[in-house]
């Protein structure tokens, strides 16, 4: 059955748009004023629509000489990202930074790494050749498993399956690039005495698409209670540009185009709302197959797929654990309110 998935992300997931900007910003405010005590904020700006949003909110609530802005690139991001990024920067008025941490990433073995481990599968692998990670098998039923997807220099593509060993590798050399990112970030924040913002949405902060102490670390998350497309809506309520409301979420990782439902979810992004929305509702399986156009064991197999996310990425969630009780005047600050 054929679905209509705007109208289906319209009628369970629209949200008043000047009431949730009024809301963000008085919690921003208040956080900084009352909890984090900073003069202002640093964002990371990649061009995509998270942390455009989170930057436009941001500015919003304490003005444009209060937020200062990173725009963070590296051999790997696409230019279209560097443009965009650029456009909100000075759509919003902001002080704004562009710091190419390739560079950095060189000499620490992050592109060294990953070539060696993605050789173990492709033996050809070399200069002029780009790469990327699939994710299949979760929403079958199965035990998700990572296909590395490469094109030599002529533009011919081959996939294949990767080993755990050499996936591990990859994804830990390519984190270096939100850990260098989030270090500069911090930087700027000390040196400033402002606070950092986290861009994640509510999808990505509840299946754990982010890496701990990289993208993860913030002082603030503005957004991590909004569904993404949700995030859309403001997007287009605030008035951003055209390239950034229309932005195709992508990882912006590998050398290849590669959309984050490719690389990690069970769905392109507005069905992925959809089916957590349905799941955080408590709606069944076959609510959701309605609602999706799919079979009810599909739905079942994507409820499982996010169930199973939410427990193997809970620890990027904690903090340090201690052995035992340490009394002090240490206290939850994880919510706002």
């Amino acid at each position: 059955m054929a679905i209509e998935i705007d109208q289906v992300v319209k009628e369970l997931l629209s949200v008043d748009g000047d009431k949730t900007v009024e809301k963000a910003c008085e919690g921003i405010r208040d956080l900084l004023r009352n909890k984090l005590n900073r003069r202002g904020l640093v964002v990371a700006i990649s061009g995509g629509i998270d942390s455009s949003v989170s930057a436009t909110l941001a500015v919003k609530a304490v003005g444009p000489k209060r937020v200062f802005g990173l725009l963070l690139p590296e051999q790997d991001s696409s230019s279209n990202s560097l443009i965009r990024g650029k456009m909100l920067a000075e759509h919003l008025g902001i002080e704004y930074l562009v710091h190419d941490i390739a560079p950095t990433l060189e000499p620490i073995g992050c592109y060294k790494w990953r070539d060696e481990a993605i050789k173990n599968t492709v033996p050809e692998y070399g200069d002029g050749w780009k790469n990327k990670i699939t994710i299949t098998g979760g929403t079958e039923g199965q035990v998700n498993h990572f296909n590395l997807v490469v094109e030599d220099p002529n533009g011919k593509q081959f996939s294949k399956r990767l080993a755990l060993k050499d996936y591990l590798q990859i994804v830990a050399a390519t984190n270096y690039k939100q850990r260098i990112r989030k270090t500069i970030e911090y930087f700027h924040a000390d040196r400033l005495n402002y606070a950092v913002v986290g861009t994640p949405n509510r999808m990505e902060y509840d299946q754990g698409f982010f890496v701990k102490n990289g993208d993860g670390s913030a002082d603030l998350k503005p957004i991590a209670h909004l569904y993404k497309t949700q995030v859309y809506q403001l997007a287009r309520d605030m008035g951003l540009p055209d390239e950034i409301c229309s932005a195709i979420p992508t990882t912006d990782t590998y050398s290849l185009s590669q959309g984050q439902d490719e690389f990690y979810y069970a769905l392109p992004y507005k069905e992925m709302d959809v089916a957590l929305w349905c799941l955080n509702q408590g709606k069944p399986a076959s609510f959701l197959a309605e609602t999706l156009g799919v079979t009810e064991e599909k739905a079942g197999f994507i409820y499982k797929d996010i169930e199973s996310k939410r427990k193997t990425t809970a620890m990027l969630h904690w903090q340090a654990i201690t052995l035992e009780k340490v009394d002090g005047p240490i206290s939850s600050h994880n919510v706002w309110g």
